[in-house]
């Protein structure tokens, strides 16, 4: 996804802005499936081993979810049993894996996120509007990240010198689970105190302190940013007018396929691809050039 992450980060950023938005905020069922559907090409694309890993944890999370709400929500039309006089309804059944699937779309959209809005394009954005807040928020979304490669990294090293926290009696684990948990902070401290020596040596907080930045806007970011505001408003609209509204209870809303409904649905799944169009289009011309040399 090199080609789309060589744009411009106010067009990254505002990307994301509109796609996490509208995924929060739209439950219908094919709204669900396009984002979901687009959010795991564009996670394949991205980081195809990262993504397949974090699906460990994702399905589990899934199912917990679509479970939970038949058990705490009873409204609805259709019973299908009754657990203690409260019934358990298709209704709710179906509201809990549509949450569970817009919950699993929002955090593959973060995941995307966190691999194209690098935290030197985070402080491009919002340096010069609030450093403080601009640095704490790039800290903070790199922090997970890190700390799960560290202490990957810790694992393996004392694993070469026994001390496996996989293998061995329960005492043993939990020895090996506190020292390596040691060793990371540790870790931490000694690199926050690397962190802040090296902001003070670059005259971080200091007034009039200058910057630099190899990000430039080019026509491409300027027809890119268009195309999205466009697509968005057609949603927003849309919106506004009702085609994007859809009612779990107290029974299920009607599918009405309409020539709007058809136009939003495309729309939609043009903007959330974007970034995919944008990789496909430029393998293509790189491609062509090959062939015609």
């Amino acid at each position: 996804m090199k080609a789309f992450a060589n744009y411009h980060p106010i067009v990254i950023f505002l990307y994301f802005v509109f796609v996490i938005g509208l995924t929060m905020f739209y439950m219908h069922p094919i709204y669900l499936i396009i984002s979901l559907a687009m959010s795991i090409l564009l996670s394949l694309q991205i980081n195809q081993k990262s993504f397949l890993h974090s699906l460990k944890w994702m399905v589990p999370l899934f199912v917990i979810a679509a479970l939970i709400n038949p058990l705490i929500s009873h409204d609805g039309e259709k019973i299908i049993l009754y657990i203690d006089d409260n019934p358990i309804t298709i209704e709710a059944i179906v509201y809990g894996f549509a949450m569970s699937v817009m919950i699993c779309t929002v955090i593959f959209w973060f995941g995307c996120y966190n691999k194209l809005m690098t935290s030197d394009k985070f402080l491009y954005l919002f340096g010069k509007i609030s450093p403080a807040f601009a640095l704490i928020i790039s800290l903070t979304l790199r922090l997970v990240p890190r700390f799960q490669q560290q202490i990957g990294a810790i694992t393996q090293a004392q694993r070469a010198v026994g001390m496996d926290v996989t293998s061995g009696n329960l005492l043993h684990r939990i020895k090996c689970g506190i020292h390596i948990l040691s060793i990371l902070i540790t870790w931490a401290l000694e690199n926050a105190i690397e962190t802040a020596d090296s902001m003070k040596a670059r005259g971080y907080g200091l007034p009039k302190r200058s910057t630099f930045s190899l990000f430039s806007f080019e026509k491409r970011d300027a027809l890119t940013l268009t195309i999205m505001f466009i697509l968005m408003t057609i949603n927003v609209i849309g919106s506004f007018l009702g085609y994007t509204d859809y009612y779990f209870y107290p029974t299920f809303s009607e599918l009405v396929l309409q020539p709007i409904s058809l136009l939003l649905y495309t729309t939609y799944t043009l903007l959330l691809a974007l970034p995919i169009i944008i990789e496909l289009w430029e393998a293509f011309k790189w491609r062509s050039l090959i062939s015609n040399n």
